[in-house]
């Protein structure tokens, strides 16, 4: 059954339209006219649908940061029985406070495989975070590893907008707004509230589970933007008119559907007698994306010195500060590197923001060995780090002809607070106990 069900959502996921640009003010109707002309609350709502409003910002937020997207569905969202707590599992909320944030660097191979069969929601491991979820502040890390798809569940999360960067087995992602397909090298952006399942792709082989492995960024506050290009100009990084959005696709499923919410950190659960997944039309601007990380515009130096990794930013949620990000994502995408008299790898930093960084596919250019896909590092806040001993010795005698760097795909969630860890993290077997020696043998070459 599995298998037919993955095949299902394979071909499902091979036949997606798409509407194309980010931040736009979209509009999508599975059936024709189920969209209201001229107006979003029409006395009667056409085909018999609710009209309900989902907004992801203040009403009175300036109309550059104000979202909001109107639905035309079957049931309104009110109509539901009361949520109870459910059990959390390994899933963590802001504020963190189970261990003390740790300066040390840090690094992690990939999450083990779940004992039992774990959907999405199942198989969502928290690493750590900062701020706080209920005053919608800070940001956390989550991995995850799923051998199943969720059936008749559904998963929203109050608490923040979830960025979801698979690395292992492609992803179909049906939210109320309609369906995405996310495969490694690509990411998902399912919005603050927005309610959504995700079926795995891959096939099961020699009698082995299908499996779906990645990373998840967890963002509490502002919604992510395209940065500001400032001295670079119109042009360049990620363009706005390579992110997707969905076209309407509703479910009218009767029958029990666990609806699963995150709210102020805890889980709680709700047995629906429908599937909520049945918006037919909807407009507006609060909406799912998939943008694939491979047709970010790289720029960087074409004379010498390497750029400060912000020049990759993909997406920025800016905090109350100007330039200081709550959290960036970048992405080391493919690119050329071409400085002259330049030591080419990432240099070595010490810095005031934190950075975690995972890998999706490859190598990474500044660590040689023990940084493979599904693993990741966390150097926080004035944690000296940079290029391992081997690769400082390579680069530093290597001939500077133009390279290509196409054998991997890294990214990094950068956040303006120190990254505190919960325990399992910190606790955990596939914590790399020796990650400081990367650095041991650099030598002393001062001269006089």
């Amino acid at each position: 059954m599995a298998g037919t069900g993955n095949e299902q959502a394979r071909k499902t996921a091979e036949g997606l339209a798409y509407q194309t640009g980010f931040g736009n003010e979209h509009s999508s109707e599975a059936v024709p006219g189920a969209l209201p002309v001229g107006r979003n609350s029409p006395q009667r709502a056409p085909l018999g649908l609710y009209a309900e409003q989902l907004s992801g910002s203040a009403f009175t937020e300036p109309r550059g940061h104000n979202l909001r997207s109107w639905l035309y569905r079957i049931r309104p969202s009110a109509a539901h029985p009361p949520f109870v707590r459910a059990e959390r599992h390994a899933l963590r909320s802001a504020p963190f406070t189970d261990c003390t944030p740790d300066p040390n660097r840090l690094r992690w191979n990939p999450l083990p495989e779940p004992a039992g069969p774990a959907d999405f929601l199942d198989g969502l491991w928290t690493l750590g975070g900062n701020g706080d979820a209920t005053q919608r502040t800070g940001m956390a890390v989550h991995l995850y590893y799923a051998n199943t798809s969720m059936e008749r569940r559904v998963f929203g999360n109050a608490d923040g907008e979830l960025l979801i960067v698979p690395e292992r087995g492609g992803l179909l992602l049906r939210t109320e707004l309609g369906l995405l397909h996310a495969a490694p090298g690509e990411v998902a952006l399912i919005p603050r509230g927005v309610r959504f399942r995700v079926e795995l792709l891959d096939a099961a082989s020699d009698g082995q589970s299908p499996t779906a492995r990645g990373y998840v960024c967890e963002n509490y506050g502002r919604p992510f933007q395209l940065p500001d290009l400032g001295p670079i100009g119109a042009n360049g990084l990620a363009n706005a008119r390579d992110f997707r959005a969905p076209v309407a696709a509703y479910e009218d499923v009767e029958g029990p559907v666990e609806v699963v919410n995150k709210f102020c950190g805890h889980l709680w659960t709700a047995t629906y007698d429908h599937s909520p997944l049945d918006v037919v039309a909807w407009h507006g601007n609060h909406v799912p994306y998939v943008y694939d990380l491979r047709r970010f515009n790289v720029i960087g130096s074409i004379s010498y010195d390497h750029p400060d990794p912000s020049i990759f930013t993909v997406l920025t949620s800016p905090s109350d500060t100007p330039g200081l990000a709550g959290v960036d994502f970048v992405a080391f995408a493919p690119r050329w590197l071409v400085g002259e008299d330049t030591f080419r790898p990432p240099y070595f930093h010490r810095n005031v923001m934190t950075e975690y960084m995972g890998l999706i596919e490859g190598a990474y250019d500044a660590k040689a060995e023990g940084f493979v896909p599904g693993g990741g590092s966390l150097h926080n806040m004035m944690s000296a780090h940079g290029p391992d001993r081997e690769t400082f010795d390579r680069a530093s005698a290597a001939e500077l002809r133009p390279q290509k760097i196409d054998d991997g795909l890294a990214f990094m969630f950068e956040t303006r607070w120190p990254l505190t860890l919960t325990e399992q993290a910190r606790d955990a077997g596939h914590l790399q106990r020796g990650y400081d020696d990367v650095w041991q043998g650099l030598q002393r070459h001062f001269r006089l």
